[in-house]
């Protein structure tokens, strides 16, 4: 695929958790990409609180980012006011910081899809009305 990949939270725990019921679902359309994936610092957070009860859980979130799978790609501090705006504009989904981050790069890399198992995101909207291209498993 072309473009830049941007990956969530829940992609990224259903990767290293064998026993998350879309594990499966990820591993097949991460095949489908190109390392690295971007990502930013709030979405490790949450993936390392996420997986801090499955054995070597976050030292496996740090293994891909050692072997480069994912990569760190956005500095909050450059873009605090986007990121503020957003949080506020969205406050009634709510939006959490990571979801503000990944929102503000997508608008950074206007050749992207967003890999993601959140529905929150066919409701937000980059540049203030744009549909962000997410890629998720279809509804049960």
């Amino acid at each position: 695929m072309k473009g830049h990949t941007i990956v969530d939270t829940g992609p990224i725990v259903a990767l290293l958790n064998g026993r998350d019921k879309f594990h499966g679902w990820t591993c097949d359309i991460l095949d489908q990409f190109s390392a690295p994936l971007l990502t930013c610092e709030a979405v490790l957070a949450e993936a390392c609180f996420l997986l801090q009860e499955i054995p070597g859980g976050q030292d496996a979130v740090f293994e891909l980012l050692a072997r480069d799978v994912i990569r760190l790609n956005f500095q909050i501090s450059e873009h605090k006011s986007s990121v503020r705006s957003l949080m506020t504009k969205y406050s009634s989904v709510p939006m959490s910081l990571a979801d503000a981050c990944l929102v503000k790069m997508t608008e950074l890399h206007d050749d992207c899809s967003l890999i993601t198992l959140d529905s929150d995101f066919t409701i937000y909207r980059r540049n203030g009305r744009n549909v962000i291209p997410i890629i998720m498993p279809k509804p049960i």
